[in-house]
């Protein structure tokens, strides 16, 4: 007996070993955690769990993005040794984009509006990028941030723009990774799935995996204000709608972008989620479930509280943990900056007290 013990945790400790192992930044990306957010669910009587994807090592979801967008052009021979990756985007790809052309040994060039916080574009040069904040204008402005970085990837030698609105190799990260990953976590007992999209990559990927399991799982996609994307899907794509604008970043959209045309057809309803709502759960995340994250992420888990009221009880719904709040801190904990979007009564007052910058 004492013999099999030895061997059985021998066998578990290279297995821990080896589930931690990973070969670099690149091989860290992917396999992030489902957390249970407890309070929810028991207010909502169905089971809610967000995907930790602020566990990627670069911090964001978009991580996986960046990895598929550089080894499709790798794959495609567009870019060689010692290139340049060039990328217009609101901070995370941006981010992930950099991380990872560190690590293959890239140049990295991000545009990016000049509406995005300070952390974002701080943290891309420290993180050797070449960054240029824009005017942020409308995609069908030649000025718009993503045109820019196109033109810019033509004027080089070996320079590649990823083009992440439009590159399915950002969808089939999600088809890949994200979609799977879920399934397998829920072992495969899942009802429904939410989130907001800004280049679609990640709610179409994972609503493609998702739906080819399960046809029965519902997707509802979440909209911010300023987007068109809530009266396109609730108008049977009749309507392109915008008005107002949103305190979130990288999510919300102008057009249908190619990453989620293909999967429009899959999703079965649509959720409008307001700035107000949006930055109460940021506090309250935070107050319930010492989770520290960003106005996009709050708006997700939103959106699966509604999702999970309007499918019934006993549902368990997922959605995504874009991010954390560190890349957002000296805007959604200001009270300045609050006051100055009118969102300071959106707050309860028994969470006020997490409101510690001036």
């Amino acid at each position: 007996d004492a013999h099999y013990v030895s061997i059985t945790t021998t066998a578990f400790q290279a297995n821990v070993f080896n589930s931690f192992n990973f070969k670099g930044f690149i091989g860290a990306i992917g396999n992030t955690p489902l957390i249970r957010l407890k309070k929810l669910c028991q207010e909502t009587g169905s089971e809610i769990y967000a995907k930790a994807e602020f566990m990627n090592p670069g911090g964001s979801v978009k991580d996986r993005a960046a990895l598929y967008v550089v080894k499709e052009a790798e794959e495609k021979g567009l870019i060689k040794p010692g290139g340049t990756v060039i990328e217009g985007t609101a901070g995370n790809t941006g981010i992930g984009l950099a991380h990872v052309c560190r690590a293959k040994g890239y140049k990295c060039v991000i545009y990016m509006p000049n509406t995005q916080s300070q952390e974002k574009i701080d943290l891309l040069r420290m993180l050797g990028a070449e960054v240029h904040p824009v005017p942020a204008v409308p995609f069908d402005n030649p000025d718009n941030y993503n045109h820019q970085a196109r033109r810019h990837a033509e004027k080089l030698e070996n320079a590649v723009w990823t083009n992440q609105f439009d590159n399915t190799a950002n969808r089939r990260a999600h088809i890949e990774t994200t979609g799977p990953e879920i399934w397998e976590q829920t072992n495969g007992q899942i009802d429904g799935f939410t989130c907001a999209t800004g280049t679609g990559g990640t709610l179409a990927g994972v609503t493609r995996f998702l739906k080819e399991k399960n046809p029965n799982i519902k997707v509802f996609i979440a909209d911010p204000p300023g987007s068109v994307l809530y009266t396109y899907f609730k108008s049977g794509g009749k309507l392109m709608e915008r008005s107002g604008s949103s305190i979130t970043e990288g999510i919300g959209q102008g057009r249908v972008t190619n990453n989620l045309s293909g999967e429009v057809d899959l999703i079965d309803d649509a959720l409008y989620i307001s700035d107000e709502k949006s930055i109460e759960m940021v506090y309250r995340l935070l107050d319930e479930e010492g989770i520290y994250i960003g106005a996009s992420t709050a708006l997700n888990v939103v959106a699966a509280v509604e999702m999970a009221k309007k499918l019934g009880p006993g549902k368990k719904i997922v959605t995504i943990l874009c991010d954390g709040a560190y890349r957002y801190q000296s805007r959604l904990f200001s009270r300045k900056w609050l006051e100055s979007k009118n969102l300071l009564d959106a707050i309860p007052s028994h969470l006020q007290k997490y409101i510690v910058l001036p």
